[in-house]
């Protein structure tokens, strides 16, 4: 567990009965949950919607969209969509993969978190938030084990929760599309730590957010996915993210391939999108069986 980010959030604990809008649960129709349905317990500053095409970049309430399959097989995933911390790319990154996992019978969740605007605590108070619903549904859902997953600046906020936790807050399992992982301008994607951590943060802050820094046996399992060519977030970012995983003996996979750039996603266009899927089906496959 990292000591320096003992949650102030403990407080606001789930209630399986949170307010949300109910609807039948499917890859057309998931339920939706507010993360702070009576106010969350921090702010970004952000109180004024922004136009941005395609994108979301002001979040006024922070949700969390459930899909649920048929058949359950006692896994789930919380999807955190990229966007440079500066807005989501919520289809590509987020709901367009419902289907895919319903498909294997793994409850399916896209979390539409805050922008930090240089208030760092804001996203990663986001993520545990729904970490604590979808437990607080695990006997309904049937879910035994629960991972987090993320793209981009998403995958370095579902770094951060795998590796800044307490113990009611730390997943399964992660699963990482070419992440941010560094906060070393020179080797990481410089506008995600720009809004993450402010125009001047101190090494200490730096240091904190570099999660291979972060990595302590205690870190859950990691299937990892980048593209040599990735001009926007450098392949070194998996690479010593990777590195770090095998010296705490955390188990790893890793698939780097050699052109595809960024943010692929769930987009046909990505000559890879069948290699990745089947190797991560077959990843997922291990960790269903160790449930059954």
């Amino acid at each position: 567990m990292n000591k320096h980010l003992i949650t102030q959030f403990k407080k606001w604990c789930v209630c399986p009965l949170l307010a949300f809008g109910l609807v039948s649960a499917n890859a057309q129709n998931p339920v939706e949950f507010k993360l702070w349905p009576d106010g969350a317990p921090n702010s970004n500053g952000l109180t004024q919607e922004e136009a941005a095409a395609r994108h979301i970049t002001y979040i006024a309430e922070p949700t969390l969209s459930v899909y649920v399959p048929e058949t359950p097989c006692g896994l789930a995933v919380i999807a955190c969509p990229g966007g440079g911390y500066d807005h989501l790319s919520m289809e590509n990154e987020g709901h367009d993969m419902a289907g895919w996992y319903n498909a294997q019978g793994i409850v399916y969740a896209v979390l539409q978190y805050r922008m930090p605007n240089g208030h760092n605590d804001v996203p990663l108070s986001d993520a545990h938030q729904a970490i604590r619903i979808m437990r607080a549904h695990a006997g309904e859902w049937g879910i035994k084990k629960l991972g987090i997953m993320g793209s981009s600046a998403g995958g370095h906020l579902a770094s951060t929760a795998a590796t800044h936790f307490t113990d009611e807050t730390r997943v399964d399992f992660q699963i990482l599309f070419y992440p941010v992982i560094l906060t070393d301008i020179a080797k990481s994607h410089k506008g995600s730590v720009r809004n993450l951590l402010g125009e001047n943060p101190s090494d200490e802050l730096l240091a904190l957010y570099s999660n291979d820094l972060q990595v302590t046996e205690q870190t859950p399992p990691a299937f990892i996915m980048h593209c040599t060519d990735d001009n926007a977030v450098p392949v070194v970012n998996s690479v010593s993210y990777y590195l770090a995983l095998l010296a705490h003996g955390v188990p790893a996979s890793m698939h780097i391939w050699d052109q595809g750039g960024h943010g692929w996603g769930f987009r046909d266009s990505f000559n890879y999108k069948p290699q990745w899927q089947d190797e991560l089906g077959k990843w997922l496959e291990k960790i269903k069986a160790s449930v059954e």
